[in-house]
């Protein structure tokens, strides 16, 4: 699909689902992409951290797309793009903050200079082929948040991004009401709005009420204190500063990606007024109560500072009399993985304080008042919903409309919608799926490896070597050898059993190899589906004497 004379959109990430946006606007044969995030796998995909979305679709068009538009440094918008942006092979246009974490992001892969990263001032307009875009700050909870002004000779597209309203930001403030007028005034075909908090009947809250509820809860700790929050919220680790010295600790901050923040804040005019950090080190012989520790892991992650302080496998050591405080919300799908390391910390004596017992967090994402009140300032034409699963989506549609937006288009990753000229419509449907990094390499999501893994995980595997001389004849008892298979105190009775079968099969199988083995390999299952109701892998090695 070439886009005419027309104002095309697809995701290829992030409708239907959240996080890993992906979104594509078409226009007059070109193409721009916004966003590339990632996901993060589940136990669905056993030894996978990351899930990349596929862009297939855009690949096979890659001469007509024009560039790569990051609205903020999200991971679920940027994560993606040290594994594909060099074969994409088209610029990135990002503010610094966002344009920094970028960078970090490339040279820990090694193609930092094999990808054009392009710094735009918010505010400032730059044009690809038929786009004529525009950043417009909005409050999130990440430094430089932007919405996006997208020009083209089909209808100007208001693109928000993630965002919600803050009348006291701690870091970086939104676009004014008057200045988001102005856009409504001037026209707006479609308003392509996150749908995350549409369920929320309040709006998300100020960053700065977050302090008090803070500090109440630090103050009200005796020994130890440790604030587990989005290592990316920059305006929280100001206001965490804040808190410390409030309550008379000294700061430590733990986890690399809360290092990298820092380290980019800084270098971006941000966080340069914290006080003195201190080391893991000396944060563990200073007095407890004279201490404030902030940490990663707040979603359960387990390679994150958290999880490893809960196990021991940290230098930071907390018990009976410490605290621990979760300054983020439970992204949902983490609860499981939240609620172990709760349980770890709970054996420990550590007291746990989440935004159910004290206003210690609040969301980045916009309740139904910010809506209200982004409609009726942008006034849009076409309201599209994206960031967010189905239910998401279409509960923004009917609240868009019953706000009194004209039209509203629900749409999924695939989706093609033509958004002018003429009503909206869905066009077409564009291949979408999910692709993971496993160590190095990246593999289809559902491909042969991971499929593979999953029959181990839930099955077992059974490895059998059997030695064929001259004329067919077995040379001795086959080996096995098992992973997996529940068999416990019955393992050499089953092997017995197992390498009878597979020597009988051997007999009767022929010269034919690839049917003896099959044979083989069908004989040794049966065995271990009537002994344990499982169908473990089995792989056969016949060699030659």
């Amino acid at each position: 699909m070439k886009p005419g004379n027309e104002l095309i959109f697809a995701a290829l990430g992030g409708s239907g689902e959240i996080g890993m946006n992906v979104n594509l606007y078409g226009c007059q044969g070109k193409w721009i992409m916004v966003d590339c995030g990632i996901t993060f796998a589940d136990p669905a995909y056993p030894g996978i951290d990351l899930i990349l979305p596929d862009l297939s679709f855009i690949e096979e068009r890659i001469d007509d797309l024009l560039g790569i538009v990051l609205t903020h440094g999200h991971e679920d918008h940027i994560g993606a793009l040290p594994y594909l942006a060099e074969d994409l092979g088209v610029p990135l246009y990002a503010s610094p903050f966002t344009a920094g974490l970028i960078a970090g992001k490339l040279d820990e892969e090694g193609n930092r200079q094999r990808v054009t990263l392009k710094v735009v001032a918010p505010g400032e307009d730059f044009q690809l082929g038929p786009f004529g875009l525009r950043f417009v700050p909005v409050a999130h909870s990440i430094p430089e948040g932007n919405a996006l002004l997208i020009d083209t000779p089909l209808g100007r597209v208001f693109h928000t991004g993630d965002w919600k309203l803050d009348e006291t930001p701690v870091l970086t403030a939104g676009a004014a009401p008057e200045t988001l007028t102005a856009i409504g005034d001037a026209g707006v075909l479609a308003l392509v709005c996150d749908s995350t908090n549409v369920f929320n009947a309040e709006a998300s809250g100020s960053e700065a009420s977050v302090r008090a509820g803070l500090t109440e809860a630090v103050a009200a700790a005796r020994g130890r204190v440790l604030v587990t929050t989005f290592a990316s919220n920059a305006a929280r680790l100001k206001t965490l500063a804040e808190v410390a010295e409030a309550c008379g600790r000294r700061l430590c901050v733990a986890g690399r990606s809360l290092d990298r923040i820092l380290k980019v804040s800084r270098a971006t005019g941000y966080l340069r007024d914290l006080p003195e950090l201190i080391d893991v080190d000396q944060a563990m012989r200073l007095p407890a109560n004279q201490v404030l520790i902030i940490a990663t892991g707040g979603q359960g992650e387990e390679r994150a500072a958290l999880a490893r302080i809960a196990g021991d496998s940290h230098p930071i050591r907390l018990g009976t009399g410490d605290t621990v405080i979760f300054s983020s919300k439970q992204i949902p799908g983490n609860e499981v993985a939240i609620g172990r390391i709760m349980n770890q910390l709970a054996a420990k004596g550590v007291v746990m304080i989440t935004d159910r017992q004290h206003h210690v967090h609040v969301s980045g994402h916009p309740g139904r008042p910010e809506l209200e009140a982004m409609y009726r300032w942008i006034r849009p034409e076409i309201l599209v919903p994206v960031h967010g699963e189905m239910r998401h989506l279409m509960e923004q549609a009917r609240f868009g409309q019953a706000c009194g937006i004209p039209q509203a288009v629900v749409q999924r990753d695939g989706e093609i919608i033509r958004l002018a000229p003429g009503k909206p419509a869905k066009i077409g449907h564009a291949p979408v799926g999910r692709l993971v990094l496993d160590g190095d390499v990246i593999l289809p999501a559902d491909g042969g490896t991971i499929n593979e893994r999953r029959k181990i995980a839930i099955n077992g595997q059974i490895s059998v070597a059997a030695a064929i001389g001259k004329g067919g004849r077995v040379l001795g008892r086959p080996q096995l050898r098992l992973n997996g298979v529940p068999v416990e105190e019955e393992r050499e009775p089953f092997i017995a059993e197992a390498a009878a079968a597979a020597t009988e099969a051997l007999l009767d199988g022929g010269r034919d190899r690839e049917k003896l083995r099959e044979e083989v390999r069908l004989a040794v299952r049966r065995v271990a589906t009537r002994w344990t109701g499982k169908k473990p892998v089995v792989d056969v090695l016949l060699i030659e004497a």
